[in-house]
């Protein structure tokens, strides 16, 4: 009887940090990148785009809520990160429902107040490209390269202004650019 418990106390000990490194390592590279879907989205400025628009950066997509705290959080860090990769061919894209704002200028003025003046932001029109991309919990961040290709995700936050985080992003846009 003690050593089917001593296993079983072993086994959940074992289960437990299993889980623990995996929401602390929420990042999943894919053996093959994957096509973008080609659904609409709204910028700023209210025009329609694709991601298969910004071909040639390499991309995270970050989907987001105004509701998420976890997502509010970090969109200082997100700012860091976009100014100290500003001119290195990696764009970040901040996704939210366009359900969630009464107008662009309101979401300007939310990244305004949580220090992130400097992300770009885009409507998702019904949610339908988080729908097409199987997202449906946030943050979650879409990595897509060059070609437009969605070739990884890290689910949920990341520290994304450390030096780590930075070098760690690079190391994916050389390895799948």
């Amino acid at each position: 009887m003690m050593r089917k418990k001593q296993i079983l106390s072993f086994l959940l000990a074992f289960l437990l940090s299993f889980d623990v490194c995996a929401k602390k390592n929420g990042v999943n590279i894919f053996d093959f990148p994957r096509e973008m879907p080609g659904r609409e989205i709204l910028s700023e400025t209210g025009a329609k785009v694709k991601i298969s628009d910004f071909k040639g950066d390499f991309i995270l997509l970050v989907i987001w809520s105004r509701h998420c705290t976890p997502c509010v959080k970090e969109l200082d860090d997100l700012n860091g990160f976009v100014k100290k990769t500003r001119n290195d061919g990696i764009r970040v894209m901040m996704l939210s429902p366009d359900g969630e704002w009464a107008s662009m200028s309101e979401e300007r003025r939310f990244l305004n107040k949580f220090k992130a003046p400097d992300l770009e932001f885009y409507n998702d029109i019904d949610g339908k490209l988080a729908e097409d991309l199987g997202v449906f919990t946030s943050p979650h961040t879409v990595l897509v390269n060059k070609k437009g290709e969605e070739i990884g995700r890290i689910r949920g936050t990341a520290d994304w202004n450390s030096d780590e985080v930075i070098e760690y992003i690079y190391k994916i846009k050389a390895q799948h650019g």
